[in-house]
């Protein structure tokens, strides 16, 4: 099996639709694929819908969560997408998700980039709109090459130039809230210091104790001596270990399952869901 536990869609800062998006699923031979769009499920029943037949949909969201200063996100899947203290929690986050983005093209401006708020809202489109979508801008100018190269320091990187922060979860918090509403939690890309400042591994020992079940090792934010010294932490704290591609569509050069999740660790996750089930294709309503 081949399974790819974290990607986007047009829901957040991915170029391609939902349905889209599982249709070159299907087409990269993956079995097993997860959408977990920034801090909403809005992608979730439209992806369902155009689900082909052969492959499987997780459903999930990235949470954005900050702790010490720093900025983390987490994978939540298979939770219960009606469960309304989680969703009040991620409204927050989305409803701040618009004067953060307005506040960084200001800064931009402010360093003499001529980026607009049209131009970056015309990116979004109907998607929560997000750093990607700054970063988007940046590229049309020709400011950076990529969307990676907009996050760093110099620009849109934790604590860069023209960062700003954002209501973000505690991720204490949010780990509790994800599994009091069936989920199971995992850490994503937790040594990607490209993007900046991480979480130091006592925090994430924190976390384990408060309930994360793993870690996303496999990335392409992770060299090999990173993801090393992840999987050794991980068995130190009983963590499962996963591997994704972090698919944004064009928006990045990673491809669907360049970065994959042992099936077995997958039928772990399954089976301490309790909110709701991965979903076969094709069609159908996402079952709790």
């Amino acid at each position: 099996m081949r399974i790819d536990l974290h990607t986007h869609s047009t829901a957040s800062d991915g170029t391609d639709t939902p349905a889209e998006l599982v249709a070159n699923a299907a087409a990269a031979g993956l079995d097993v694929v997860a959408l977990t769009d920034h801090d909403t499920v809005g992608g979730h029943k439209q992806a369902v819908d155009a689900l082909p037949e052969g492959l499987t949909l997780v459903t999930g969201a990235e949470l954005s969560c900050r702790v010490d200063g720093v900025g983390m996100h987490l994978l939540a899947y298979l939770f219960d997408p009606a469960d309304a203290e989680l969703e009040r929690a991620r409204e927050l986050v989305r409803d701040d998700r618009v004067p953060r983005a307005r506040e960084m093209v200001r800064k931009l401006r402010a360093l003499g980039v001529p980026i607009t708020w049209e131009q970056v809202a015309r990116i979004a489109g109907d998607g929560s709109v997000g750093r990607p979508h700054v970063a988007a801008a940046l590229v049309e100018l020709g400011v950076v090459p990529t969307v990676s190269d907009a996050f760093t320091p110099d620009w849109l990187g934790n604590g860069g130039r023209a960062y700003a922060e954002k209501h973000e979860f505690d991720p204490f918090e949010a780990v509790r809230l994800v599994k009091a509403a069936g989920g199971v939690a995992v850490f994503a890309h937790p040594g990607a210091v490209k993007r900046g400042a991480v979480v130091p591994e006592s925090t994430i020992a924190a976390l384990a104790e408060a309930g994360l079940d793993g870690i996303e090792v496999d990335h392409m934010d992770h060299d090999e001596p990173t993801r090393a010294r992840l999987r050794g932490l991980a068995r130190e704290l009983g963590l499962l270990t996963t591997g994704s591609s972090d698919y944004h569509g064009s928006r990045k050069t990673v491809e669907l399952g360049a970065f994959t999740t042992d099936p077995e660790i997958y039928g772990e996750i399954t089976r301490r869901a309790t909110g709701a089930f991965p979903v076969p294709g094709a069609g159908g309503a996402v079952r709790r």
